[in-house]
């Protein structure tokens, strides 16, 4: 594994929330971040069809058009019996003319779950690849998942996106119902950071 040696990462990100996640982990390795946003960096097409190629795109596009190392995260909700869907197209699946809905992505996930008779638990996982890709197009891949079930009716209001509708295994409360700080350690997120950090460790 390549390790990390510089001093300022570039975050491929226009989500200054993802931002300031991403800098509170690195703090205690004396990194600074930067956004491709604080940079005017334009946001590439994601074409491929999977959390790694999407965030290969990413990671890549930043680092070519900078020269700095650049991180990048794809991330989203893989139902079984829904062949994985909506994977790659889990913030896809919330977009309106008004603006995302996962209130709507949320009905969509449950209504086409009825429609197949799919059986329950009602699997699903929660997905986050993280690439660090270097201007000399080397990267390393780092992914975390945490599994659970799709429930109904919607519970809880923290969280965001999916999270009212998924129950991780061994707990009895959805993401939408669990405190964020809760969540942020057990996250499918956090178990990507788990990975990652080790490239920056001497």
């Amino acid at each position: 594994m390549r390790k990390f040696t510089g001093d300022k990462l570039l975050v491929a990100t226009h989500n200054s929330g993802k931002l300031e996640e991403i800098a509170h982990l690195l703090e205690p390795y004396a990194i600074s971040v930067v956004s491709a946003a604080q940079l005017g960096l334009a946001e590439p097409e994601e074409t491929e069809t999977t959390f790694v190629g999407n965030a290969r795109i990413k990671a890549h596009a930043a680092a070519r058009a900078t020269g700095l190392a650049a991180l990048a995260d794809d991330s989203g909700i893989a139902i079984d019996a829904l062949r994985g869907a909506p994977g790659v197209f889990t913030a896809d699946w919330a977009e309106t003319p008004n603006g995302r809905d996962f209130v709507a992505a949320m009905t969509r996930a449950w209504t086409e779950l009825e429609a197949a008779d799919a059986p329950y638990p009602r699997r699903a996982q929660f997905c986050c690849t993280f690439v660090l890709a270097w201007p000399d197009g080397h990267d390393e891949v780092f992914e975390g998942q945490i599994a659970g079930q799709i429930v109904w009716p919607m519970r809880g209001d923290q969280g965001h996106g999916y999270d009212p509708i998924f129950q991780p295994d061994g707990f009895d409360i959805t993401f939408g119902e669990m405190d964020r700080w809760q969540k942020n350690r057990i996250s499918h997120r956090a178990r990507a950071f788990e990975k990652l950090v080790t490239v920056f460790d001497d």
